[in-house]
């Protein structure tokens, strides 16, 4: 049995890397698929070793700080929580095997598949390059490129959630998630060649893909909002919230049933059945993340206890999410997604905007935000600032 060294860590700290790690296994996973990438399944397959430490650290830590019956009940909350992000953790480290071990998909699927509202790129920073040796400050990257930089390796060692202040080094692996427009750019920027466009190969091609296609790239969207959801539903402790992750999970179930229909009846069409196996690998991945959603819910949906300590976990981690009543003063009052530009702006996501008593996931960029919205919203702490500000406060934050 392999021994792995103690050391002394906050449960809080634990978690707060763990959602981090989970969340950008799952990018990576989803760009390693789509770029047909070896070096990025093997980045993915990297943070799994991170995750498996910050597990035994997380259930070390869980064991020593429950003396009181309280005190446990609350801890094994935030335990299925950890949990949650561990089976997350795991199904995207399978996915990433996939490309390892050369599962084919079918060649459309990598075609289309820019559809997905982000893409996740890897870049290596090469010296004396633009970007080496200056902070992600100086350099403006996100306001140049569109590109967010989610996370650096440097070494064996990540950097989570740089800032304007980390300073960039040569050799450093840069992660950057964003538009597929402002890639090559940053590809520049790092001193490397623009990826090659590649056109994939027209083999693995069958008839009516297109189907397939949209709702692999709805089961993505859906699962990785449910997750966003299930982390909001916790931190404001708001059921209703939680009942819709639960909601999203029942219609993932139905996508996975519809999608495993067609991969029957399209073997009978296809000379290679062996180009199904990963649309079979993918929708089974984007329901295991769902699931792990609906099991962070859980632990609302049972009263379990949610320490105050929790709401410091979402608020800490690399993406944070917020909830932001629209002020009547607003300039967002009366306008639509697309002409606030809220994403461009201000470089939050939004995840949900509720209106009255009605809730409206993933928006479209024609919704119209009016005065009492309430938008829910995930991203860094500055973009967090200047959605308030848009939103209608100047300093001081609402209170709920």
């Amino acid at each position: 049995m392999m021994e792995r060294e103690y050391q002394p860590i906050s449960f809080k700290d634990a978690l707060i890397e763990m959602k981090d790690v989970s969340e950008l296994m799952v990018d990576l996973s989803y760009s390693a698929i789509l770029f047909d990438s070896k070096e990025i399944a093997l980045e993915v397959i990297n943070l799994e070793e991170s995750m498996n430490k910050l597990v035994y650290q997380a259930r070390i830590q869980s064991v020593l700080g429950a003396r009181r019956l309280e005190e446990a009940e609350a801890m094994s909350g935030m335990l299925q929580v950890a949990e949650a992000a561990e089976r997350i953790a795991n199904s995207a480290s399978d996915i990433a095997k996939l490309i390892l071990k050369d599962i084919r998909f079918p060649a459309k699927l990598k075609r289309v598949f820019p559809e997905a509202e982000e893409i996740v790129t890897r870049v290596i920073v090469s010296q004396g390059s633009e970007l080496a040796g200056r902070t992600l400050g100086d350099l403006k990257v996100q306001s140049t490129t569109g590109m967010q930089v989610i996370a650096i390796r440097r070494g064996k060692g990540w950097i989570y959630d740089p800032d304007k202040t980390t300073r960039v080094e040569s050799e450093d692996i840069l992660i950057a998630r964003g538009p597929e427009a402002g890639e090559d750019i940053l590809f520049l920027m790092a001193g490397m060649a623009e990826r090659p466009r590649v056109e994939p190969s027209h083999a693995g091609d069958v008839d009516d893909l297109d189907r397939a296609v949209q709702l692999i790239i709805e089961m993505k969207n859906l699962s990785e909002l449910s997750v966003g959801l299930a982390y909001t539903s916790l931190l404001f402790n708001n059921k209703d919230v939680a009942h819709e992750v639960v909601a999203l999970d029942s219609t993932l179930d139905d996508m996975r049933y519809d999608l495993d229909l067609w991969i029957l009846e399209a073997a009978r069409k296809i000379e290679d059945v062996r180009y199904l196996r990963g649309l079979l690998y993918m929708s089974s991945f984007a329901q295991a993340i769902s699931d792990s959603a609906h099991s962070i819910v859980d632990v609302l949906l049972r009263d379990i206890e949610i320490p105050p300590v929790f709401k410091k976990i979402v608020r800490e981690s690399d993406e944070i999410i917020t909830r932001i009543p629209v002020a009547g003063s607003s300039p967002l009052v009366g306008r639509t997604l697309k002409e606030a530009s809220l994403g461009t702006v201000t470089g939050m996501v939004v995840l949900a905007i509720k209106h009255g008593d009605r809730w409206v996931y993933r928006p479209g960029k024609g919704v119209r935000l009016e005065s009492g919205d309430i938008i829910i919203a995930k991203g860094r702490r500055d973009g967090e600032c200047r959605l308030y500000e848009l939103a209608g406060y100047t300093v001081e934050l609402p209170e709920e």
